[in-house]
């Protein structure tokens, strides 16, 4: 197949997928499915690789649609507190010096997070900050989807009391790290590969064997290696 390069229609389903489930998840556990994906081998892909290209500029757009025309994504900290103290934090387009958005660098997929929100525990706390967080891209073969997993890295809280720091500051990272763990960014039936060859009397199938990854000018190329091989039509439904 050589290097095929899926555009458009696959990076708005990508950008989409990554950018809603990225903030508005719901909460699932922090182990990553199936295995990290490398970078591509030194010799380059084999035969047989498509090239799905997803560029920052994308996925940032449809982050700014998010703040603009939806509500601001919102998590509970902790148990959520009451009707006098929320207990929750809110995901916001920029603060405390920070853009929210997805940046593409030196390899790595970066997720700068400004937040505010508020805690309860003996009072109520408010709080504002951002965190520093990575995602981590995995390739589970049984399902033969690609996953992210969101790793928050640091988190800042601005002029809060060190005490009342060292307190929300690791519920603050968990409950970012649960609520949106794992991230299905590319579904197996979206790289499935079954066509009718009806003059030669059969399908041609592929399946996928690895997915290898690289960030290079602001862009993030998947390589997806398929093994090919052929089969018997399947039959038509009846009706």
């Amino acid at each position: 197949m050589g290097r095929l390069i899926i555009g458009i229609v696959i990076g708005l389903i990508l950008g989409g997928a990554l950018t809603y489930f990225l903030f508005v998840g719901v909460p699932h556990s922090s182990k990553g499915p199936g295995e990290i994906i490398r970078a591509p081998d030194a010799g380059g892909v084999p035969p047989g690789t498509a090239q799905v290209v997803i560029r920052q500029d994308l996925l940032n757009a449809a982050l700014q649609t998010i703040f603009r025309d939806l509500k601001p994504p919102t998590f509970p900290l902790g148990s959520g507190g009451d009707a006098s103290c929320a207990s929750s934090i809110t995901i916001l387009p920029q603060g405390s010096g920070t853009q929210t958005g997805v940046q593409f660098d030196n390899n790595r997929l970066n997720v700068p997070l400004a937040f505010s929100g508020s805690y309860s525990f003996g009072g109520c706390y408010q709080f504002s900050g951002w965190a520093q967080s990575n995602l981590e891209l995995r390739f589970d073969q049984n399902s033969q989807s690609v996953f992210g997993i969101v790793n928050v890295e640091t988190v800042n809280l601005d002029g809060v009391n060190p005490i009342v720091s060292g307190l929300i500051t690791p519920i603050v990272q968990s409950t970012i790290n649960e609520r949106v763990n794992p991230i299905k960014i590319v579904d197996g039936k979206q790289l499935a590969v079954d066509l009718p060859i009806a003059a030669a009397g059969g399908d041609l199938k592929a399946g996928v064997n690895d997915v290898r990854a690289e960030v290079k000018d602001n862009t993030l190329n998947l390589f997806v290696i398929y093994s090919f091989n052929g089969g018997q039509p399947q039959p038509t439904p009846a009706q």
